[in-house]
């Protein structure tokens, strides 16, 4: 067997577009396929996303209960909001189902805590969807960081500001309106400049400090925060997320979707990469990265794309196969990055250290 079967639970736009899609390579012709997973059925609270389920040639559960009792589903995906991560996750661990889980692991660390414990007690793979370290170029920034094309590096910044919760139905979705499902500029995004900075320095971070940015949205969530982190090699960079931010329109938005890396000899500049992009030519924007020497500019764009969904299910479905399960670790200690902006926002900005 080198293949591995699996089911999504929740078949909402993105679980349809980018994990089915591309993830799983049902547009095969545009993304091709993964080499060790399949797709073969989805579930979602919604009946009407039956018929698209079937369309795509997949088997439709009627529920989390019907697809779990599956014997030939091995592993699941999971793509629902924030909330029902953990308990999803749960009944899917011990059902003896390996597991995928959309970022965030769980909307606070000691459900994230229990959720790795079950998973190595059962040997189970659980993994998080932290698919951004896949994309070409960021590889590409971590190579050139590594092999010392800037000098020395002291000082990052990442950029995940964007438009939404001004419209009523935006605002009252489930990652403007609840502050407990951990979405917000926080819990949506900065996370994912979070692992994004772990993994181009590839050091852990040890602190972080945080301020909310005034109060002008009608959203139950903060508007932003400026977020600084100290990483464990004494790096110090910075994130700047928000839900307020226009940015002139979509083109805007996407391209300022990215990080500056600053060191003595060079900056690396990136855009678009910190998003749900892969490099295709077919995309809203052309994602590039550029070294300033600061007397020239030099672009690098992807040649050959490759889908980070996909490179996250190959990489699941390889320990799996392998019998090395991810233990899901990644994802507990980006939710505990997250409770810890949170509780520094609250605390006029104060420095909290993370233990794990």
């Amino acid at each position: 067997m080198n293949t591995i079967k699996y089911a999504l639970v929740g078949f909402g736009g993105i679980a349809e577009n980018r994990i089915a899609k591309e993830g799983f390579g049902l547009d095969a012709e545009r993304v091709g396929r993964p080499n060790h997973a399949e797709l073969v059925g989805a579930t979602d609270l919604n009946p009407a996303r039956k018929d698209v389920v079937e369309q795509f040639g997949l088997k439709w559960y009627a529920n989390t209960d019907a697809l779990l009792a599956d014997p030939d589903v091995q592993a699941v995906f999971i793509a629902t909001n924030n909330r029902t991560h953990a308990p999803l996750t749960t009944v899917a661990l011990e059902a003896g189902k390996h597991v995928i889980v959309d970022k965030p692991l769980a909307v606070n660390s000691e459900e994230a805590g229990k959720l790795v414990e079950l998973a190595q007690a059962r040997n189970l793979s659980l993994s998080v969807d932290h698919m951004m370290t896949k994309n070409v170029l960021n590889r590409k920034a971590r190579e050139m960081i590594r092999d010392g094309q800037l000098g020395t590096v002291n000082d990052a910044c990442f950029h995940m500001e964007f438009a939404y919760g001004y419209d009523p139905a935006e605002a009252a979705t489930w990652r403007c309106a609840d502050p407990g499902e951990l979405g917000g500029p926080i819990g949506d995004v900065a996370s994912h400049c979070f692992y994004m900075a772990e993994f181009l320095f590839d050091c852990r971070i040890r602190s972080i400090a945080a301020t909310y940015y005034p109060k002008t949205m009608s959203i139950a969530v903060e508007d932003g925060a400026l977020i600084l982190m100290t990483l464990e090699n004494g790096l110090t960079c910075s994130a700047r997320v928000s839900f307020r931010d226009f940015r002139g329109g979509l083109g805007g938005t996407l391209s300022g979707l990215g990080f500056e890396v600053y060191g003595s000899d060079a900056a690396l500049r990136s855009y678009g990469t910190l998003f749900q992009l892969s490099g295709y030519a077919d995309e809203p924007i052309r994602q590039r990265l550029e070294l300033d020497t600061f007397t020239k500019q030099e672009n690098v764009f992807i040649d050959k794309p490759e889908n980070i969904y996909q490179a996250v299910i190959d990489e699941h479905a390889g320990s799996i196969l392998t019998g090395k399960p991810i233990s899901g670790e990644d994802g507990l200690h980006n939710v505990l990055l997250c409770e810890a902006a949170h509780r520094s926002a609250t605390r006029d900005g104060e420095i909290v250290e993370i233990t794990v």
